[in-house]
């Protein structure tokens, strides 16, 4: 139950829905979302798919129905039974494969993308989270997770009459968001004092559900603090170095600290990207204080501690000047028996030594296992960070991989390719999800089965636009050009690209534009035309990327491309699941190898939408030949060199295979050739490309080992 209010007063008979709507297992269970659907079907709705909400804002007469309504009682019973069964019952995969493990493992990240309703993401990196955290949950590997609540979460992104990107600055209300807040012994919201400021600096912390596994967030946002330090956790990586740094400090240091507030000590340590490095130090300083020295106790900490990098680029890592370090660590040096040169060495880059601590070559020289996020990261971090271990060759390197994977039932439409699968793949087909015969059995849905789900999808992603398109028309009485341009006359009919990515240099969202005139003979094809929906944000300070949606913007208001380009406001992680299930065709095009490994091409497959994908990241792995498409491979030179000879590839396949087959019908009316790359990509993405077989790598290959236990 929430304990600031926002909890409805519900009858006895229906009153688990309280405890329900406050752990996130809902939102991936279709049987308890439709649980809320029924309860109001509007209030719903308007709830933006959120129950706290939903149920403080239910009308007496909605409560009195549920309480009595024996269909929806025995509804009711079902889902809390389930409920309650996978969230508080039997132990799950690990406990029946592994065992007991010696006490929980910490998974630290700045970000985790559970659900729209808990804006604490940013993208990618928080989505992999959340992903994460629901898998484990659902095979009761015993994580705890630990992270930080953001007063004005990350971008809310808004698009001038012009295309250029605006960020609206607001406090974000936190009264309907699904978590509640944890109390101290005497039923006071609990503080935690977080390490190294002065004057000092407390966390309140707020508790939320992950089916099995408890996710807590700190946040500074108090009247206690001092209003500079409230303003830590104001938004999602704090621009400038001294505020990241002690954004940073609370992550790591303070996330320690937060944990043993709550009686909580891990046994081990996940690091999700270098942000939270420094909850390391936090692990060591008790064992230097208990009488071992810094190297004892650095090499105990580095047994059981998992690093996962993500970035493939060197200039993605944290990296704070040693003057800045001294002020805030020239106490520290001594608690950790450690000198100022030592510790600082820990951090820097012996190529560039007077750059500063780099928190990324702080992590891989203080954890004991890492990984990159594909078999392509993992061959270029070995690269990358070679110089770190002179004495190895760089195929000894100590980085392994192991590929992402996206949480099926999250990301699998819950109302129709769900319900399709069950049909055909059987009942407990969620369950042995990892296993590839099982998937073989796609096959064997009729075509017109799979292509009728596929456009209903379709049609549920254009309505989707057309209610934020009218909502824009009529709260701000848009122009007519900027309304083409957010999507009202984009048709079901018409093969549809999607490009959902952050809007930066390296992930081209411009490469189909590369030739203006060839692409919009291709939009404008009278008999077999091309549209394309755009999504996604720039950073706040990347003006470059702000530069390629305005022009994507500019474009898909010129008359010429027939309102068959789109470009959709504010894409967050409600707005992805209708992409993902929806357009024809998911389109990705970085330049090599900068995709560390990327996601959302996976989310698509999972729906029967085949990737057209340059050949890095996961589609380097993922790409068979007969499940999407690929392009890239041969291309040579410099980075820059490469993006006229693969626009030029991209448009001949667009043309040659992609809209000839899409495009051949037969007397039904059905694409059977493209429906047949559908469920290749279904059948082949899905065993490898799941969650549920990411995480149980994660356990066999890291975090058995991080907690000192037998393969």
């Amino acid at each position: 139950m929430r304990q600031d209010g926002a909890s409805p007063k519900l009858p006895k008979r229906i009153a688990g829905l309280a405890d329900l709507c406050c752990n996130l297992w809902w939102s991936w269970h279709p049987q308890a979302r439709q649980l809320f659907r029924k309860l109001d079907l509007q209030t719903w709705h308007e709830s933006g798919h959120n129950p706290v909400w939903m149920l403080a804002h239910l009308s007496p007469d909605a409560v009195a129905w549920a309480a009595h309504d024996k269909k929806f009682l025995a509804h009711y019973d079902a889902v809390m039974a389930e409920f309650h069964s996978e969230t508080q019952g039997g132990a799950g995969w690990f406990a029946t494969e592994h065992g007991r493990a010696p006490g929980p493992l910490a998974y630290f990240c700045a970000e985790f993308g559970l659900h729209a309703s808990l804006p604490v993401y940013a993208g990618g990196l928080g989505i992999l989270a959340g992903d994460h955290l629901k898998e484990c949950g659902d095979l009761g590997v015993p994580v705890v997770g630990i992270g930080m609540i953001y007063s004005q979460g990350y971008v809310s992104q808004r698009l001038r009459d012009d295309g250029w990107q605006e960020e609206i600055e607001k406090d974000l209300d936190r009264s309907y968001d699904p978590l509640t807040q944890v109390q101290d012994k005497s039923g006071k919201p609990l503080l935690v004092q977080m390490p190294l400021f002065d004057p000092p600096v407390y966390t309140a912390v707020w508790k939320v559900g992950v089916g099995r596994v408890p996710l807590y967030l700190m946040d500074t946002s108090l009247e206690i603090n001092q209003p500079w330090d409230r303003a830590i956790a104001n938004r999602l990586y704090a621009s400038g170095l001294e505020p990241r740094l002690r954004q940073e400090i609370v992550l790591g240091m303070g996330g320690m600290r937060t944990l043993r507030a709550l009686g909580i000590e891990p046994a081990a340590l996940h690091l999700n990207e270098g942000h939270p490095a420094l909850a390391i130090l936090e692990r060591i300083q008790p064992l230097v204080k208990a009488g071992a020295s810094f190297q004892e106790a650095a090499q105990k900490v580095r047994e059981s501690t998992v690093f996962t990098t993500h970035t493939p680029v060197a200039a993605g890592t944290d990296i704070f000047p040693f003057a800045l370090m001294d002020k805030y660590f020239s106490a520290p040096y001594a608690k950790l028996g450690i000198d100022r040169d030592a510790f600082l060495q820990l951090g820097t880059n012996p190529r560039d030594p007077n750059a500063g601590f780099n928190l990324t070559v702080f992590a891989l020289r203080m954890a004991g296992m890492s990984n990159g996020v594909s078999q392509k990261h993992g061959e270029v971090a070995r690269k990358m960070w070679s110089f770190l271990w002179p004495d190895r060759q760089e195929q000894e390197v100590p980085v392994r991989a192991i590929t992402n994977g996206v949480h099926l039932p999250t990301w699998i439409e819950p109302l129709r390719m769900q319900a399709l699968l069950t049909r055909y793949l059987g009942p407990g087909w969620l369950e042995k999800q990892d296993q590839p015969a099982l998937w073989e059995r796609v096959a064997q849905i009729p075509d017109e089965e799979l292509w009728k789900v596929h456009l209903d999808r379709k049609a549920g992603l254009l309505a989707e636009i057309d209610s934020r398109a009218r909502v824009r028309w009529q709260r701000d009485r848009a122009a007519p050009g900027k309304m083409i341009a957010l999507g009202s006359l984009l048709s079901r009919d018409v093969l549809t690209l999607g490009f959902a990515r952050r809007f930066t240099g390296y992930k081209r969202p411009d490469l189909i534009l590369f030739d203006e005139q060839r692409l919009k003979r291709l939009l404008t094809d009278p008999r077999r035309p091309l549209q394309i929906i755009f999504a996604g944000k720039a950073h706040p300070a990347d003006t470059d990327g702000k530069r390629l949606i305005q022009r994507v913007f500019r474009l898909a208001q010129d008359p010429e491309c027939a309102g068959r380009i789109a470009f959709l406001e504010d894409y967050d992680q409600h707005l992805a699941r209708y992409m993902v299930a929806g357009v024809d065709v998911w389109l990705n095009n970085p330049v090599p190898p900068l995709e560390a490994s990327g996601t959302s091409g996976m989310k698509a497959s999972v729906n029967g939408v085949p990737n057209l994908s340059i050949l890095d990241g996961w589609w380097l792995e993922g790409y068979e030949g007969k499940n999407g498409w690929a392009f890239g491979g041969d291309a040579s030179g410099l980075p820059g060199d490469r993006t006229p000879a693969d626009a030029q590839a991209l448009y001949g396949l667009l043309e040659d295979k992609v809209i000839p087959l899409y495009y051949e019908r037969s007397d039904d009316g059905i694409p059977h050739g493209f429906v047949q790359v559908m469920k290749q990509a279904i059948a082949s993405v899905a065993p490898r490309f799941s969650a549920r077989r990411m995480v149980k790598e994660y356990v066999e290959q890291l975090y058995l080992p991080a907690w000192g236990l037998k393969r």
